[in-house]
């Protein structure tokens, strides 16, 4: 994965991760579009205070993880990244997998957060998809041409979540969902090797 892209792909994710810091009470009506563009806003807002904090790296990591669990679809978004042997996999597998890649997703892109300060995120527009919501965005990281990005939001859980992103028009929980199968094959499909190891990957 070219550098770049990579640390596109990094922001964004570290920005869903922010999403979860979002500690505010909602409404209870159904998702808008101006709600689901406020909460793209608002996590930019939040990932920016958490980033500018001057904790230390294993801290800020922390924070991420934290806030992914609270506010992220992490269950929907786990089960999506282990595509087929969700299916097979067992209630227990499940939950131990969802744990493992909570962690994995908060380690690999959090460990890139100083490569995001000073980064600015636009909301251009918000539009109602089957899904829920989708949030077009314009994002400038610090020496780079803006590029677009685009957030998924829902509120089938019950509460206002995040729960898939593209950058430039890539998937990226496609992304993970094929690194994670990739890995799983050099595992030999053993499921329970793969939450092992993906507990400490990232």
């Amino acid at each position: 994965m070219p550098s770049k892209l990579f640390s596109r792909r990094s922001f964004v994710t570290t920005v869903c991760a922010g999403l979860t810091s979002l500690a505010l009470p909602l409404p209870a009506f159904a998702l808008t579009e101006a709600r689901a563009a406020s909460l793209v806003n608002e996590v930019v807002t939040e990932i920016n205070r958490v980033i500018a904090s001057g904790k230390s790296e294993s801290a800020m990591i922390r924070d991420f993880e934290k806030l992914f669990v609270r506010y992220g679809d992490v269950p929907i978004m786990a089960r999506y990244a282990l595509g087929p042997d969700a299916r097979t996999a067992s209630p227990a597998q499940l939950r131990s997998f969802t744990q493992a890649f909570q962690g994995y997703i908060s380690r690999k892109y959090g460990k890139r957060f100083r490569e995001f300060i000073g980064g600015e995120v636009t909301v251009k527009t918000a539009r109602k998809i089957k899904a829920g919501y989708e949030v077009k965005t314009s994002v400038k990281l610090q020496g780079q041409a803006p590029f677009d990005v685009t957030f998924l939001v829902s509120d089938k859980s019950g509460k206002d979540k995040f729960f898939n992103m593209f950058i430039e028009g890539v998937n990226l929980l496609l992304t993970e969902r094929t690194e994670i199968g990739s890995m799983l094959d050099r595992r030999k499909g053993d499921l329970n090797a793969l939450i092992r190891d993906l507990a400490s990957a990232g």
